[in-house]
């Protein structure tokens, strides 16, 4: 609407500009002719006055037209200006933007990043069976008396069923549905509470716990404090003694009691469980193989001091290759790069 009368006043002005340079041209004319028929030439002086009226008239008129163009141009000017400072403002409100769409993006790493996965909640679970079995029988078997009742209690109420829940790991672990979401969710679902297995603070716990439990060498004494209660002569023993099947007093195999099988087929489908999963991962991938089939092997058949001995072994061969630690740092490397894939996708995705 402004630039339409803007362009209305500039036409105006034009014509009004022509019109005045017809009048001066017609002056000059004018005043040629006077200067040619000298003072001789007479003329009427009314006819004179109306043109120097029109004259002025016009010259006003001029006058009045340049103004309104000057105000027209201050008119853009400012609206210029306005639209300069509207770019600004928008310049800044896009680097705000950007910025907060990079909080965003590390904020959500962040929280993935504190969010377990499915694998490393189903090894939360279990790892909560290992210590509530474990703080069980120590509070059974007088194993420090003082905390085991207390702990047993604590960590059974995030795992009530320890034995059930580790036996069915490690027999599906024998399935080789390895990748099967379905395996995983039941798994997950055998325990009654699940609160907190979602975050990072759950897996933390657990090994706080398990650590708690190596350095008071409860799972030492547990194996020796079944032993004693089997066979009385066994009382001069130590844990190492028992593990140790050169010793001619072990190279037969000797029954075992029903406490003490129950623990050997709860180790052997936690080595079983494991296994698999460095096998699929690929961690000590000839190793795990065989590894895998030989727990499988040891559990068709009824435990004896032999498999007690093994699944000793086993889990000493286990920690000291760090497969547990190395199973979690390969899920963390697939998280970060599950994360950067994303962030690649989005930054080339079309705005």
């Amino acid at each position: 609407m402004l630039q339409e009368e803007n362009e209305n006043i500039l036409d105006k002005l034009r014509h009004e500009e022509e019109r005045c340079d017809e009048t001066e041209a017609r002056i000059r004319e004018l005043e040629k002719q006077v200067a040619a028929f000298g003072e001789g030439l007479s003329l009427d002086a009314k006819f004179l006055s109306r043109k120097e009226a029109a004259l002025r008239q016009k010259e006003v008129a001029l006058k009045d037209a340049k103004q309104s163009k000057g105000g027209a141009f201050k008119e853009v000017a400012s609206l210029r200006s306005e639209v300069e400072k509207a770019k600004e403002a928008s310049a800044t409100v896009m680097r705000q933007l950007h910025g907060a769409e990079s909080e965003v993006k590390s904020l959500q790493s962040m929280t993935q990043r504190m969010i377990l996965t499915q694998e490393e909640m189903e090894e939360v679970v279990l790892k909560r069976c290992w210590l509530a079995r474990n703080w069980g029988l120590a509070a059974k078997l007088g194993i420090c008396a003082d905390i085991a009742v207390s702990k047993y209690e604590y960590w059974s109420s995030l795992a009530p069923l320890p034995f059930e829940v580790v036996i069915s790991a490690g027999q599906k672990a024998k399935e080789e549905r390895n990748d099967d979401v379905e395996r995983r969710n039941k798994l997950v679902q055998d325990l009654n509470d699940l609160t907190g297995e979602g975050n990072i603070e759950s897996m933390l716990a657990v090994e706080m716990g398990l650590k708690e439990l190596a350095s008071l060498q409860v799972e030492g004494e547990i194996v020796l404090a079944l032993a004693q209660q089997w066979r009385p002569n066994s009382a001069r023993l130590s844990f190492s003694d028992i593990k140790s099947p050169a010793d001619p007093k072990f190279m037969e195999a000797i029954e075992l009691s029903p406490e003490e099988s129950e623990d050997v087929l709860f180790k052997e489908a936690w080595l079983t469980y494991f296994w698999r999963r460095a096998k699929v991962l690929g961690i000590e991938e000839d190793i795990a193989k065989e590894r895998v089939q030989f727990w499988i092997n040891r559990s068709r058949h009824a435990p004896t001091s032999h498999d007690a001995v093994d699944v000793e072994e086993g889990l000493m061969e286990l920690r000291k290759l760090g497969i547990e630690s190395r199973l979690w740092e390969e899920s963390r490397k697939a998280i970060d790069q599950e994360y950067s894939s994303t962030s690649v996708a989005q930054k080339s995705a079309p705005q």
